[in-house]
C-alpha cells in the first residue's frame, strides 16, 4: 500500500464508524468512558501519563486528550487493523506512543517507553484472556502503576450467583440490538467485512484474524474476582466506581 494512500485515508471516519458499532453493544459507552476520567482527575490530576491497555482505535486516548490536553497516552495492543487505525488518527502528535504487544507474552511490558504510570485504562478488551493469564497481567500492572495511581477495567462482569437478573437483562439487551440490527446498525462482523475490503486495511485486518481469530474465548469474572484479584496483586483498594446491568467500571489504586 502507497502512503499516498494511507495518507488518504479517512481516519477519523473510520474512528466515528468503530465507536457507533461499539455503542449497539454498548449504549452507556461513553458514561463509562465520563467516569473513568472523572477518577483519573480525582485520583491523580488532570496531566497523567497514562497507559491505555488493549487500546485498540485509540478510544480512550481520544477522549483523554481531549478533556486533559497536557495528559501523554502510550496505547499498547496487538491487533494490527486496530492499531492502523490508531496510528492515523494520532499521527504527528507528540503526546501519543503506540507499542504492538502480546499481553500474554510475560516480556510485553520490555517494549513500553516508561517504567511506571500514573494510571493504567481499559476497556472492553480483557475479557479476551482467560482468568490464568488475566490474573498473571493483574500482577505486572501493580508493577507498572505508581504507588498512589490507579488501574480501571471497563469490561463484561459477570456475577453468576444472579441467574434470574442476567437472563432478563440479555434478553432485554438483545431484543434492542435485533431492533437496532434491522433498522440497520453495523455489527461487529459488518464492521470488518468493510475493514477487510478498504484497501488500506485489508492487508492488517487480515493478520489481524489470523492472529485472534473471530471471536473472543476468554472469561468473564465477576467484579468482586476482579477487585479481589488485584488487591492480592498488590493494589490497596479496589471495588465498582459504576456499572451498569451487564458491564462495570472497576477502579484499583496502588
Amino acid at each position: 500500500m502507497t502512503d499516498a494512500a494511507v495518507a488518504g485515508t479517512d481516519w477519523q471516519a473510520w474512528q466515528d464508524s468503530w465507536d457507533r458499532q461499539q455503542e449497539w453493544y454498548m449504549p452507556d459507552r461513553e458514561e463509562r468512558f465520563r467516569v473513568m476520567l472523572d477518577m483519573v482527575e480525582a485520583v491523580v490530576g488532570p496531566k497523567p501519563r497514562v497507559l491505555d491497555l488493549a487500546c485498540g482505535t485509540g478510544s480512550i486516548t481520544n477522549r483523554l486528550l481531549r478533556r486533559f490536553p497536557e495528559a501523554t497516552s502510550v496505547g499498547v495492543d496487538l491487533d494490527p487493523a486496530l492499531l492502523a487505525i490508531a496510528r492515523g488518527s494520532f499521527d504527528g502528535d507528540r503526546r501519543v506512543t503506540f507499542v504492538t504487544a502480546d499481553l500474554k507474552d510475560p516480556a510485553w511490558t520490555e517494549a513500553l517507553p516508561h517504567d511506571t504510570y500514573d494510571a493504567v485504562l481499559t476497556a472492553t478488551a480483557l475479557h479476551w484472556l482467560h482468568t490464568e493469564p488475566l490474573t498473571a497481567l493483574y500482577g505486572q500492572l501493580a508493577g507498572l502503576v505508581r504507588e498512589g495511581g490507579v488501574f480501571m477495567n471497563a469490561d463484561h462482569m459477570i456475577d453468576e450467583s444472579t441467574p434470574r437478573i442476567n437472563a432478563a437483562e440479555r434478553a432485554q439487551r438483545h431484543a434492542r440490538m435485533d431492533r437496532e440490527k434491522a433498522a440497520g446498525v453495523l455489527d461487529w462482523a459488518d464492521w470488518w467485512a468493510l475493514a477487510a475490503k478498504d484497501p488500506v486495511l485489508a492487508e492488517p485486518t487480515a493478520r489481524r484474524f489470523e492472529i485472534y481469530g473471530e471471536h473472543a474465548d476468554g472469561d468473564m469474572p465477576s467484579p468482586r474476582w476482579h477487585a479481589d484479584t488485584l488487591r492480592a496483586a498488590g493494589f490497596a483498594e479496589a471495588r465498582p466506581v459504576w456499572c451498569s446491568p451487564s458491564d462495570t467500571l472497576l477502579l484499583a489504586v496502588k
